[in-house]
């Protein structure tokens, strides 16, 4: 079967998404409507630079540990989350290896690993396929090394390039294209179809001709190629549906700190409206802005605070805002249900919090700071892992947990041993 037949049909086979129209013509008199379970989401929340562990990590393990300062604000979660101690990915390399922190692969390891430097998110993503309008949303910061957190990885290795700012987010969520803007996607699809199939017969017609290196630099080829098939297949699908009709007015862009917490309303929003179950969010970097708060130095620098109470102290107010804002999203998907489910967005979402960044001030990648929330797993504890070395746990593990839950069918993920310890499914 060649593949673009492979691809019509294997979309041909999808489940439609849950349709507003659809809905009220379900719930019309005479008809019994059954209350549907609410579909798995998942959504990813990362900083560039870690949290000072000193007021992260509760000193004591199980259900009755005190909180600290930096989690003090979701003390009316404390049933619906859980803080973890002593998982990582095993890799060095400081502010490069924050990249790997939804992948647990270095970008130069990804050739020798079975789905690369793939992020959790992008490999849930791939599972999703055009059941949803967006298989994913990836929203944070595009500047640089320290600028943003770089979090989300496709199979091919390629970043995907984060939506910025909340007006560009409520565009894509809210926003149809017009009569002419359709008309020119749709003679984009046939262009950039036609190069396709002609790129792919001249690779095709050089296979047999090259060495066993040129050989698997091509299969590289063929699989960004596939990357770029099925987005536009999906483009296609999508494209006679109308988007939503939004909540709220269009908002302006300000800055990083400032959009926080409206660009966690419009990911709550995309959850909601079922326009996407997977979302990554980068939310702090080198750009995020210290002036909101007061502070003369910037973020990078406080990270490497050289345990000067001052710097410290200017670190931790940022980084008590982040989690302030990242309760704040909690009780949005606590207050939010999608129609046709007895649920909460909470309790069918899984929401992870963490960084790629262990200490920065130390610049370790090890112990990094995880929270995992929602989701239908029993949660509501601190569990400490071994930290001797030889027992350590992967924090694939955990990641491999998700994916299950998810319902992606797969033993492994990055570096897992297998699914994570301790963490039971309520169902």
């Amino acid at each position: 079967m060649n593949r673009r037949a492979f691809l019509k049909s294997s979309f041909a086979t999808l489940a439609l998404p849950a349709l507003e129209s659809l809905s009220a013509k379900a719930s019309s008199p005479g008809i019994k409507v059954a209350i549907a379970k609410s579909p798995t989401r998942m959504v990813c929340v990362g900083n560039s630079f870690g949290m000072y562990p000193e007021a992260f990590f509760p000193k004591q393990a199980g259900a009755n540990y005190q909180m600290t300062k930096l989690l003090a604000p979701l003390e009316s979660f404390r049933k619906d989350f859980t803080v973890f101690s002593h998982l990582d990915h095993d890799i060095k390399g400081g502010h490069f290896s924050v990249h790997t922190f939804l992948s647990g692969v270095k970008m130069s390891d990804a050739k020798g690993m079975p789905e690369g430097n793939m992020t959790v998110d992008q490999r849930a993503a791939e599972h999703m396929g055009a059941e949803t309008r967006f298989p994913s949303l990836t929203v944070g910061s595009e500047d640089g090394l320290h600028g943003g957190c770089q979090m989300s990885w496709t199979r091919s290795g390629v970043r995907v390039p984060p939506i910025q700012g909340p007006r560009e987010l409520f565009r894509k969520l809210f926003i149809n294209d017009d009569a002419n803007a359709q008309q020119i996607a749709a003679d984009n699809f046939e262009l950039n179809r036609s190069i396709l199939d002609s790129v792919l017969d001249t690779a095709k017609s050089l296979e047999h001709r090259l060495g066993q290196k040129d050989r698997e630099k091509l299969d590289e080829y063929f699989t960004s190629v596939r990357d770029v098939e099925t987005s536009l297949e999906l483009d296609k699908r999508w494209r006679s549906v109308s988007k939503p009709k939004p909540t709220m007015p269009e908002p302006e862009d300000r800055s990083l700190v400032e959009d926080i917490p409206i660009l966690y309303d419009l990911i709550a929003i995309a959850l909601q409206t079922d326009s996407t179950r997977v979302a990554s969010f980068e939310m702090a970097g080198a750009d995020f802005d210290t002036s909101f708060f007061g502070i003369k130095k910037g973020y990078h620098g406080l990270s490497h605070h050289g345990k000067l109470p001052e710097r410290i102290e200017g670190l931790t107010t940022i980084e008590l805002y982040q989690m302030e804002q990242f309760a704040r999203f909690l009780e949005k998907l606590k207050s939010l249900k999608q129609a046709g489910s007895e649920q909460s967005l909470l309790d069918s979402t899984m929401v992870l919090f963490g960084s790629g960044m262990g200490n920065g001030n130390s610049h370790v990648n090890t112990d990094l700071p995880i929270i995992l929330a929602g989701g239908g797993f029993k949660l509501g504890e601190h569990k400490v892992y071994p930290s001797e070395k030889g027992k350590r746990v992967p924090l694939c593990n955990l990641y491999l947990s998700m994916l299950q839950r998810f319902g992606v069918e797969t033993d492994f993920f990055g570096t897992s041993t297998g699914t994570l310890s301790g963490l039971e499914s309520i169902s």
